[in-house]
């Protein structure tokens, strides 16, 4: 394996809840509570979960957009969570991200040029204004955009026109690393495609490292080397993607890919299918022990007793937090 250019050791964000005319702090909604995560130079991680799980927030924490409660994020070995304001100024050139919606993104009152150009001036990348417009230039073409977009505003593209904007402006800063918050879930599927192609082309070429977080599984599959699995603010496997797909071990893994389609009628008839009972645990208040155990189908009573660790089940990369790993 490659030097991990990401470490996340013990990672946790809560946010708190409150009440009452003084804003009393009642609570707090554990979005990543207690994550161990190293994604290595030059690989696609893949995140994958139900809405709600935290995976946003978890790929937003390591990138100090949403502050950490607690934990570590080490970024080509430095703690960056101990950095302040210069410091971190200069690691954002290195970390950059990729938004859901391309419209919400970008701002409306800004020209494709201005919106590139504002990364370039704020890191000072450019010393000239024609270098700058050649820049501008430059980055477009990278997404498959003309040049001659760059004096468009937002509203004028279409939804996969703004998504590659999108990139590019992720690209202006020349990063090491960047979080895909699920580049392609707000756009049609013959575009999806295209952006994912691109994405691949772009690491390929700019050797970039990618945190890719998504619902579709059949795309994670696709476009990542490893794949974690969240579930209400824990990590609860991660595996070499080939792996994960054959041979799921932790039974909520194992209950999401069994509702993936397949396209030959015979298997999909003959195929066993795990329905989960029950409703999502909360955030708010977990159950203790294993979050997973009220709705699992291979829970004991040693699952409410103690939270399981993340350890190895196969021989290998593969890991799973589970006391009754799947078969």
């Amino acid at each position: 394996m490659p030097e991990p250019l990401i470490e996340v050791r013990g990672l946790k964000t809560w946010f708190p809840v409150r009440s009452g005319v003084i804003s009393r702090v009642t609570g707090h909604v554990r979005a990543v509570d207690g994550v161990d995560l190293t994604i290595s130079q030059g690989e696609t991680l893949g995140l994958v979960g139900e809405s709600g799980c935290g995976k946003s927030t978890l790929g937003r924490s390591i990138l100090r957009l949403v502050e950490p409660t607690a934990g570590e994020v080490y970024f080509r070995g430095k703690n960056i969570l101990r950095l302040r304001r210069g410091g971190m100024r200069r690691i954002r050139r290195e970390m950059a991200i990729i938004f859901q919606d391309p419209f919400a993104s970008l701002d409306p009152r800004q020209t494709v040029g201005d919106i590139l150009g504002e990364a370039l001036d704020i890191h000072r990348l450019t010393s000239t204004r024609r270098r700058r417009a050649q820049r501008i230039a430059e980055l477009l073409g990278l997404v498959g955009l003309s040049s001659d977009l760059a004096g468009r505003y937002p509203h004028e593209f279409s939804g996969g026109q703004r998504q590659r904007i999108g990139i590019a402006r992720a690209l202006a800063v020349e990063p090491l690393f960047i979080v895909c918050d699920e580049p392609i879930s707000a756009l049609d599927v013959s575009i999806q495609a295209q952006i994912i192609n691109l994405l691949e082309h772009l690491q390929e070429q700019l050797h970039l490292t990618y945190l890719f977080i998504a619902h579709d599984l059949s795309v994670v599959k696709h476009i990542s080397d490893r794949v974690a699995v969240m579930y209400v603010g824990k990590v609860v496997e991660v595996s070499p993607a080939g792996d994960l797909y054959r041979r799921p071990r932790h039974p909520y893994t194992g209950s999401l890919l069994s509702a993936i389609p397949i396209p030959d009628p015979r298997l999909e008839r003959s195929r066993e299918r795990i329905i989960l009972k029950g409703d999502v645990a909360s955030a708010l208040d977990p159950p203790s022990g294993c979050r997973f155990r009220t709705r699992c189908f291979k829970a004991q009573p040693r699952c409410a007793e103690s939270e399981p660790p993340l350890d190895t089940v196969n021989q290998g990369d593969h890991q799973a937090a589970c006391y009754y790993p799947l078969a």
